[in-house]
């Protein structure tokens, strides 16, 4: 995988109750991604010369330079508990490291989203303290990987970063809900059987979020912003079949 040489912050979300699990959090867009996933919502971030023509959070996605991120994140100390680094994907910048250190210095605490294909990144970060919080997508099994994704990956990083998380300090024996993996659930793309699939790879996980698709905005697969969602009903029911895998499922 080609690693960018410097970290490119391509949007910033002030204000999130939502996406760090009990914390106040602002919200980081890093440029760049080494997937072209289907269902991907933020393609302006995937590929610099995109524009998004009806994005209503569009006032979220516009490059920021370090040194006015790091001015606003200093003014927010006291107000904000924490910074989630969301991408495109994080991992690919080879200074996320140091740029995490910046923002550990100022009190926050650090989530991190990641697609799993850089597990000596991940495995670096968590043994370093730098991270707080990991949330990591599954995206399919194996053998639909690259139809989701768009490009081929070796299965084996996306594995031994789920076995990183799994086994690392993020994972305590008194369970605090340190970590997630993810799926979004989209008709035609993922199934039951898929479900079952993915549960055997992350069998012993914490806690597993399965999503629907966000069709609010423009996606990398234009046709996904039609299709018709699975229904309450057959996602309580995929929920229940990954439920037989980790501790904890729930539907977002």
């Amino acid at each position: 995988m080609r690693e960018c040489l410097a970290m490119i912050i391509g949007g910033l979300q002030k204000f999130s109750l939502l996406d760090y699990p009990g914390n106040l959090a602002a919200i980081i867009f890093t440029q760049g991604c080494n997937f072209h996933c289907q269902f991907c919502y933020n393609p302006m971030l995937v590929w610099p010369s995109f524009r998004a023509s009806k994005l209503k959070q569009k006032d979220h996605y516009s490059h920021i330079e370090e040194d006015d991120l790091f001015a606003f994140l200093k003014k927010r100390i006291g107000k904000l508990d924490a910074v989630v680094i969301t991408g495109g994907e994080p991992t690919i910048h080879k200074d996320l490291p140091d740029f995490i250190k910046k923002i550990k210095k100022l009190g926050y605490k650090v989530k991190l989203d990641t697609n799993g294909t850089n597990p000596d990144m991940i495995k670096k970060l968590i043994e370093k303290d730098l991270i707080d919080y990991i949330a990591m997508d599954i995206k399919a099994p194996a053998s639909k990987y690259k139809k989701i994704t768009g490009k081929a990956t070796g299965f084996e990083k996306i594995k031994k970063s789920v076995n990183i998380i799994i086994k690392s300090s993020l994972s305590p024996s008194n369970w605090a809900g340190k970590y997630e993996f993810r799926t979004t659930i989209v008709p035609g793309l993922i199934n039951k059987d898929d479900i079952i699939a993915i549960g055997r790879i992350i069998k012993g996980a914490d806690q597993w979020y399965l999503q629907q698709i966000k069709q609010d905005t423009e996606l990398i697969n234009r046709k996904l912003e039609k299709v018709k969602q699975y229904s309450k009903k057959e996602i309580e029911e995929m929920c229940k079949i990954a439920k037989n895998y980790v501790k904890k499922c729930k539907i977002r």
